[in-house]
C-alpha cells in the first residue's frame, strides 16, 4: 500500500542540521504551526528517516553539513521519493554555482515568519 504524505496543516516534515540547537529550533516552530516533525543530525540519519516513514511530505535541510551536503541529501532524497518537496537553510548569502536553483533556499539567520512563509508556499506548490 502506497502512502501519500499530507501536504498542508499536519504535514510531517524532516528537519536536518548538523547544529542541534538550530534542528531543535526548526522543530519547535513547525510543531507550534501544527506539524509533526522529525529531526536528524546527518545525511545518512535523515535518508534512513525517510525510508522508515512513507508519511515524510517534506524535507527542511542545511546546506553545509559534514560528510554529505544539503544538496546531496536533498538528491538522494528524491531518489527515494521523487517530488519531495524540499527547503534548503544556509548561512551562506550565495550557493555555490549549481546549487542555487535546484532547490529553494532561505538564508541563515532567518526569522520563524520567514520559515513558516517560505515552508507555505513550498507545500502549497507541492499540492497543486
Amino acid at each position: 500500500m502506497q502512502i501519500t504524505p499530507l501536504r498542508g496543516p499536519g504535514t510531517t516534515i524532516l528537519v536536518v542540521d548538523d547544529d542541534a540547537l538550530i534542528t531543535l529550533n526548526i522543530v519547535d516552530v513547525l510543531n507550534e504551526q501544527g506539524h509533526t516533525a522529525l529531526e536528524a543530525f546527518s545525511g545518512p540519519e535523515a535518508l534512513a528517516l525517510i525510508e522508515r516513514h512513507p508519511d515524510i511530505g517534506a524535507l527542511i535541510t542545511d546546506y553545509s553539513m559534514p560528510g554529505m551536503s544539503g544538496v546531496e541529501l536533498a538528491e538522494a532524497a528524491r531518489t527515494l521519493r521523487p517530488g519531495l518537496p524540499v527547503l534548503l537553510t544556509s548561512g551562506y548569502s550565495e550557493l555555490p554555482a549549481g546549487s542555487e536553483g535546484a532547490f529553494p533556499h532561505l538564508e541563515k539567520p532567518f526569522r520563524e515568519e520567514d520559515l513558516i512563509g517560505r515552508l507555505g508556499l513550498l507545500l502549497t506548490a507541492a499540492a497543486e
